[in-house]
Order: C-alpha cells, then sequence, then structure tokens
C-alpha cells in the first residue's frame, strides 16, 4: 500500500502541506484546500503555483480532494456546480497525472427533505452523468461514504452496481462508519472491498453523546483490524490520512499550525506503525 493524507490537515500553505509530507518520507499527497481554497476551484494562476511548488519538490498526488456532493451541498441544489467542477478538475488532474477525484453523495435537503428512496435515486442518477464525463476523461470517482447518501456500506454498493462504471469507484473511510452510521467499519470494509479504489483513514470514539476524533487505532472504528484486512487481501492502493484533530479544516476549524503540524505527523506514524505489525 501507499501512503497519502489531506495535507491541508497539515497546514494551509502548500509549502507546509510539502514538508510535512518530506517528513514522513511519503511521496504523494491528497491535495485539498491551499490557503482555504479548493484544488479545483482555485484560479488558474493559483493552481500554476501550487502545481509548480508540488512538481519541484518531487512529490505526487494521489487525489484531488473536491467539493463535489460534499457536506456543503443539498441533493436538490445545482448539479451544474458539480459538474462544473469537474470539468475543470479534470485536466488539472491530467497535469498532476493524478488518476482519483474524491466525490461525495449530496445531503439530503434541510428544507423539505426527500424521501430515502427518492435521495438515492437522485444521487445515482447525478452520479451516473458524473461517471460518464470521468470516462470520456480518463480519471476515477473516488465516492467516499460520507454525509451524503452513500453511507452506510449497503448504500455504497447499491450506487457502485447501479452506476456500473469504470470510472466509479469507491473510497472508504473508516472513521465515517463510525460517525455517520455507527456501523462496524472492518464489516463495512468487507463489503465495498470489490468496488474498493481508495481508502481513508478516521478514527472516532463516543464521549457520553459526542464524537471525539482519536489517533488511529484509539478510538472504535476498527483501524487496526481494518489496516490488517488491506494486507491480507494485498491491497497495494492508496491509504490516506484525515486526522481531524487540531484542525477540521473543511468546517473551518484551524488550530495552531504547530500543534496542527505535529499532530499530523504523529499521526502519519501511529498509522505506518499499525501497518508495520
Amino acid at each position: 500500500m501507499k501512503f497519502s493524507g489531506i495535507s491541508d490537515e497539515a497546514g494551509q500553505a502548500i509549502e507546509t502541506q510539502i514538508k510535512a509530507h518530506k517528513e514522513l518520507r511519503w511521496e504523494y499527497l491528497e491535495i485539498r484546500n491551499v490557503d482555504s481554497e479548493n484544488l479545483t476551484m482555485m484560479s488558474d494562476e493559483k493552481f500554476d503555483r501550487v502545481y509548480a511548488k508540488v512538481t519541484e519538490s518531487g512529490l505526487k498526488v494521489s487525489c484531488f480532494s473536491s467539493c463535489i456532493g460534499n457536506w456543503a451541498t443539498e441533493i436538490s441544489g445545482d448539479f451544474k456546480k458539480d459538474v462544473d467542477e469537474l470539468q475543470r478538475a479534470i485536466p488539472r488532474m491530467h497535469r498532476f497525472n493524478t488518476k482519483y477525484i474524491r466525490v461525495m453523495s449530496w445531503p439530503n435537503n434541510k428544507e423539505n427533505p426527500l424521501t430515502d428512496e427518492e435521495w438515492g435515486k437522485g444521487a445515482i442518477r447525478r452520479m451516473k452523468e458524473l461517471a460518464k464525463m470521468a470516462e470520456d476523461g480518463n480519471i476515477i470517482l473516488g465516492h467516499e461514504n460520507c454525509s451524503g447518501w452513500g453511507e452506510p456500506a449497503d448504500k455504497m454498493v447499491r450506487m457502485a452496481e447501479e452506476v456500473n462504471s469504470p470510472a466509479f469507484k469507491l473510497l472508504f473511510d473508516t472513521g465515517n462508519v463510525v460517525y455517520y452510521s455507527g456501523g462496524n467499519a472492518l464489516e463495512s470494509y468487507k463489503k465495498v472491498k470489490p468496488y474498493l479504489c481508495y481508502v481513508h483513514i478516521k478514527d472516532y470514539r463516543m464521549e457520553g453523546e459526542k464524537h471525539r476524533a482519536t489517533y488511529p487505532g484509539e478510538g472504535d472504528a476498527k483501524v487496526k483490524e481494518v489496516m490488517a484486512e488491506l494486507k491480507k487481501d494485498g491491497y497495494g492502493g492508496f491509504v490516506s490520512i484525515e486526522p481531524h484533530l487540531a484542525s477540521v479544516v473543511h468546517e473551518g476549524k484551524v488550530g495552531d499550525p504547530e500543534v496542527t503540524y505535529r499532530t499530523y505527523i504523529t499521526y502519519g506514524q501511529k498509522l505506518m506503525a499499525i501497518a508495520a505489525l
């Protein structure tokens, strides 16, 4: 397996993100935001600067963590924004020679929510359109089990089967199983395994009625068991960290820069130690 990480959780500047992955001796980083702007949404000029710095560092990009279908969208929202974002992303992915782009499947409407079946049909219909674009662009959508329709695992599997595209695969996040559905991450992994393309590592522990993020293997997300199963299965793809400890960047919670950086390094080191067991 190959290690990576959503690098804005090490720091906002691309230089800090590169530094962290160099310190961990990883070849790849998964880019989401740079200075609070998503890689798929920033201007061409800023993208050129990020591209130049990453390329000069010798690092490669394992995945674009896009905004498509994410927690800030709704199933009845403006789908054209997602189409436009994917259109922008594909040539940028080609420049980085990056195969995967992380997508989600649209939370239900806050007002006038759809039934679960209506929600699912709408998400699948949208995803089929994006998957056709991905096929034409020779890239792969990695659908994450997050706040959209695709959690728990049975929904992920249904989406993969109904989208039925070589450009649509599943991105499995250990922590999201605990956070969103209270399920068993190891059992969820076994269900999605035939469709898997990418893995995110988060971990959570329940404290009272709240989830608290932990280092990998210290919570309820069965990180050690999932990592052991990945090794047993001969998984050769990416395993990418998303600590959510010192900073939760996508929610605008950015902690002390030094604490954030050191937490990220420690998180990566702890995951490598688990992988070595």
